[in-house]
């Protein structure tokens, strides 16, 4: 996975993250950070084979590394994360070698993970949207107590 390592690497990226981590230094929920990338991309990964949808890894794991570099633009301006990571994304990508096809492709998933609409689509939109949902560690939060987050929205029990 080259192309993915490439964007590991990438200036920008890594500005965003670092970026995202100090706008998130006091948050007591689930931070935006490279974990939270890593997990998305996983369990992506997970339900592309299970679902034997044929994805490309590198598409599962570059939409899941940048879809929410925006997030700090969130707390700073008030842009929906997921826009301002698709503005974020496309150097990144093309930088990194993925072609203008491939860079629509992901740059869609990114622009729908927050959207319901999708989730059960059979295309990178709605593994990105499932595995960003699924990724929430709910069943051994600490601050469990005081989230806001119904619990049919809680991930109570380990699917990936």
């Amino acid at each position: 996975m080259e192309r993915i390592d490439r964007i590991l690497k990438h200036d920008l990226f890594l500005y965003h993250l670092r970026e995202n981590q100090k706008a998130e230094v006091e948050r007591r929920f689930g931070h935006h950070d490279l974990i939270h990338f890593l997990d998305v991309a996983r369990i992506g990964e997970i339900i592309n084979l299970e679902s034997k949808l044929g994805l490309a890894r590198e598409w599962v794991y570059a939409a899941a590394l940048l879809h929410d570099m925006g997030r700090h633009v969130q707390y700073e301006d008030g842009t929906p994360h997921e826009l301002a990571s698709a503005e974020i994304a496309p150097e990144i990508l093309r930088d990194c070698g993925f072609d203008d096809c491939e860079t629509d492709v992901i740059i869609d998933a990114i622009k729908s993970h927050r959207d319901a609409s999708v989730s059960g689509e059979d295309n990178l939109r709605g593994v990105l949207y499932r595995a960003d949902k699924a990724s929430r560690l709910c069943f051994a939060c600490d601050v469990a107590q005081e989230c806001n987050r119904s619990d049919d929205k809680r991930n109570l029990v380990i699917r990936y």
